[in-house]
C-alpha cells in the first residue's frame, strides 16, 4: 500500500518546553494519534488522511498517511459549516447584516413562520426549518443559493423559531442567500474575499457545489479544502480573529460564533455532543456553525471523516482532513461521523503526558508483541491491570496515591490502548505477558492488582507463577467460566463467532460501545453517572479488536481452578466487590487466606466509582501484606 508520512515539529518558538521525566525537554508525543490514522487507512476506510495540530499561530505537528498530503484537496461535508458561519460573521462585522435580522427582511417571499427566524437561528439550527429536503424531492445540491432557496420557500416549517434544535443544512442555505444579497456577491466570492484570500487558503472554496451524496448543500456540506488551508483558518480562530498581524474577524464575531446559541430550544436525545462525549445533561451544545462539545472545546465534524477543533482550555487546535470510503467503513461497523471524536481527547492526553515529570514511558517487547508501559515512584513494585475496554488510565486515582511509597507500574494489556494487537490463531496468555514484563523490567516479585479482566489475569498469574507475587488483589473478577487454551476453538464455534462478528459490524461498533458503557454505568451505585465520561474516554479510544475477531484463548478460564488447587498459592489475597454487582466469592474456597471487602454504594468499576474507599482498602491490605 502506498503511504506517505511527514512530520514537522518546531518546539523552540511554539511554547515553553515541558520538563521530561529526567529533567530534560519533552515535546508532546502525537505518534499514537498518527498510528490511529495509519490503522484507519490500512483498514481501507480512507485512502489517505492529513493531520495538523497547532497552538496559536504555530504548528506543533503534522502527519500524512496514504495519499494524504498538506495540499491534497478533499470535500469535507459539515466541517465546512464553521467556515461558512465565519464568512457571514465577517459581513456582520462590516455592518451589512445583523445577527437578529429576520429572514423576511432580506427574503420577503418567506411569508410564513419561517420568515420570522433570525440569522442567528438559521446558523444555530434553531430556526424551525426542516433539516433536509423531504423524500421524493431533489436533494439540495443546487449550483446556486438562489435556486436552493426557491426550493425551500414552500416547505412546511418543522417548528416555530427558537423552539427546537434540529441539525441540518437547509436553514444555512437561507442564511447564505441573505449574505449574498447583503454583500452583492455570490457566497463563494464572499468567502474568498473575507476569509480564504486573507488567510492564504488557496485551495479552498464552496463552488462548484458537490453533487456527491453527503457533500451538499452548499453552506452545510460543499466546502473543499486542504489540511494546511483549514489549519490557517483555525489559527485565526484560535487567535480570536487575528492572522499575521491582521484582523480577519472581530473579537465580538468570534464570541458570537462560540457562545451558546441553542438557548431554550429543545435538544433531543442522541445529538452529536451526547454521542461523542457522553454528556447527557447539557443542552448548550451549539454555537453558530460549530458544536460546543464542551464549553471550551469547539468542533466541526464531517460525516465522511473530516474533523476540526479548537480546545481553548489547552490553547490548542487541530484538523483532520479525510474523506471516507463509506461503503467499506460501514461494512466494517466503523462510524465515519463519530469515529473522529477521539482526536481532540488524544491530543489532550499527549499534552498532559508532556507536562507529567513523574512518569516514565516505554514500549516493552514481549513474545510476539509490545506492551505500552508507564511507571512512577519507587519502592516495592505494584502492577495494576485494567478491565476490558479500558486501558492503563483506569488506575489514575490509585497511581497518584501509591507512587509516593511504591514503584507503580500500569500498562495496556495486549489488544488495548497503545499496546500491540493480538493475531487470530496465535495464542498467548495475558498472565504470561505479565511475567515477561516483570522480567524485562528486572522485577522478581510484585504486588498485583486487577479489576474485571485484570482480576482474571491476576488469578491466572498466581496459579501459574505463585512465587512471583508478593500479594494479589482481584476486584470484580477472579474466576471466569469460559473455555481456556486447553479447549481449542472448534470449526463450529468459529463459524458461530464469525456470524456474531458479522452481526456486530452490521449494527455498528459505536452503538456497541455505548451499550457497553451504559451497562457498566447502570449497575453502579448512587454516583454512577460520574463514571460515564471518564469511562467513555477509554472506551471511545478502545480499538475494539476483541469483539471484531476470533480471539485466542488469552485466559485460563475454567482450567484455572485445577491450576490453583495444584499450585496452592500462599501469598496474601484481597477480593473486592461493589455491593451493586453480582457477588460470587467462589474464589475463597480455592484461596482460604483471601480477605473479602464489599464496598458500599458501588458497582463493578469500584476503583473509580469509590476511588477513596478502594484506595484506603488496598493500602490497609498492602500494609498487612
Amino acid at each position: 500500500m502506498k503511504r506517505r508520512h511527514f512530520l514537522h515539529l518546531s518546539a523552540s518558538s511554539l511554547f515553553a518546553p515541558y520538563a521530561g521525566a529526567a529533567g530534560g525537554r519533552a515535546m508532546p508525543d502525537f505518534s499514537w494519534l498518527d498510528a490511529r490514522l495509519r490503522e484507519r487507512v490500512d483498514n481501507g476506510w480512507f485512502d489517505g488522511m492529513g493531520l495538523t495540530i497547532g497552538r496559536g499561530g504555530r504548528i506543533l505537528h503534522e502527519a500524512y498517511v496514504g495519499d494524504g498530503g498538506p495540499d491534497v484537496v478533499r470535500h469535507v461535508a459539515s466541517t465546512g459549516k464553521w467556515t461558512a458561519a465565519a464568512t457571514i460573521a465577517a459581513l456582520v462585522d462590516e455592518g451589512r447584516l445583523r445577527w437578529d435580522d429576520p429572514v423576511r427582511a432580506w427574503l420577503p417571499q418567506f411569508t410564513d413562520g419561517k420568515g420570522d427566524a433570525t440569522l442567528r437561528q438559521l446558523l444555530s439550527h434553531t430556526a424551525g426549518y426542516p433539516d433536509y429536503q423531504p423524500e421524493g424531492r431533489r436533494r439540495d445540491d443546487y449550483p446556486t443559493l438562489e435556486e436552493a432557496v426557491a426550493h425551500i420557500v414552500d416547505l412546511p416549517a418543522a417548528a416555530r423559531p427558537g423552539e427546537v434544535f434540529q441539525y441540518g443544512g437547509l436553514a444555512m442555505q437561507v442564511a447564505g442567500r441573505m449574505a449574498e444579497i447583503a454583500a452583492g456577491q455570490p457566497f463563494d466570492a464572499i468567502f474568498q474575499s473575507r476569509i480564504a484570500g486573507p488567510l492564504g487558503m488557496r485551495h479552498s472554496g464552496y463552488t462548484p457545489v458537490s453533487t456527491e451524496p453527503g457533500f451538499s448543500p452548499m453552506l452545510g456540506g460543499s466546502l473543499f479544502t486542504t489540511t494546511r488551508d483549514y489549519g490557517r483558518f483555525l489559527m485565526m480562530i484560535a487567535r480570536r480573529g487575528m492572522a499575521d498581524g491582521r484582523r480577519i474577524l472581530s473579537t465580538h464575531a468570534i464570541a458570537a460564533l462560540e457562545a451558546n446559541r441553542v438557548r431554550g430550544a429543545a435538544v433531543k436525545r442522541g445529538e452529536y455532543v451526547e454521542l461523542a462525549r457522553q454528556d447527557v445533561a447539557r443542552t448548550d451544545v451549539y454555537g453558530l456553525g460549530l458544536w460546543r462539545e464542551e464549553v471550551d472545546l469547539l468542533s466541526s465534524p464531517g460525516w465522511a471523516g473530516a474533523y476540526a477543533w479548537v480546545d481553548r482550555t489547552n490553547d490548542v487546535w487541530g484538523v483532520v482532513i479525510a474523506k471516507a470510503n463509506v461503503g467499506k467503513a460501514v461494512a466494517d461497523g466503523y462510524s465515519t461521523f463519530l469515529g473522529s471524536s477521539i482526536y481532540a481527547p488524544m491530543v489532550r492526553t499527549a499534552l498532559e503526558e508532556a507536562r507529567d515529570t513523574r512518569t516514565r514511558r516505554s514500549l516493552v517487547s514481549i513474545g510476539g508483541g509490545r506492551l505500552y508501559v508507564e511507571e512512577s515512584g519507587g519502592g516495592a513494585p505494584i502492577i495494576f491491570l485494567h478491565g476490558h475496554g479500558f486501558d492503563r488510565r483506569q488506575w489514575a486515582p490509585q497511581v497518584r496515591a501509591f507512587e509516593r511509597s511504591h514503584r507503580v507500574i500500569r500498562y495496556d494489556l495486549r489488544g488495548y490502548g497503545r499496546s500491540s494487537q493480538p493475531v487470530e490463531g496465535k495464542p498467548f496468555l495475558h498472565a504470561d505477558d505479565v511475567r515477561r514484563l516483570m522480567d524485562a523490567l528486572g522485577i522478581r516479585r510484585a504486588h498485583l492488582v486487577g479489576l474485571s479482566l485484570g482480576g482474571f489475569v491476576v488469578t491466572d498469574f498466581i496459579a501459574l507463577y505463585p512465587d512471583r507475587a508478593l500479594s494479589a488483589t482481584m476486584a470484580g473478577g477472579d474466576l471466569f467460566d469460559v473455555p481456556g487454551p486447553d479447549e481449542p476453538w472448534t470449526v463450529d464455534a468459529i463459524a458461530r463467532r464469525r456470524g456474531e462478528i458479522a452481526a456486530l459490524k452490521a449494527s455498528g461498533i459505536a452503538p456497541f460501545k455505548r451499550r457497553w458503557l451504559d451497562d457498566l454505568v447502570s449497575h453502579g451505585g448512587s454516583g454512577r453517572e460520574a463514571l460515564r465520561r471518564p469511562l467513555w474516554r477509554m472506551i471511545d479510544e478502545w480499538p475494539a479488536w476483541q469483539p471484531l475477531h476470533v480471539e485466542p484463548r488469552l485466559l485460563l478460564g475454567r482450567s484455572v481452578k485445577g491450576r490453583l488447587t495444584a499450585a496452592r498459592p500462599a501469598m496474601p489475597v484481597l477480593v473486592v466487590r461493589g455491593d451493586q454487582e453480582r457477588i460470587d466469592l467462589a474464589i475463597t474456597g480455592l484461596l482460604p487466606q483471601a480477605e473479602v471487602t464489599i464496598l458500599p454504594d458501588c458497582g463493578h468499576v469500584s476503583n473509580l466509582e469509590q476511588a477513596a474507599a478502594f484506595t484506603a482498602t488496598l493500602r490497609r491490605f498492602l500494609v498487612r501484606a
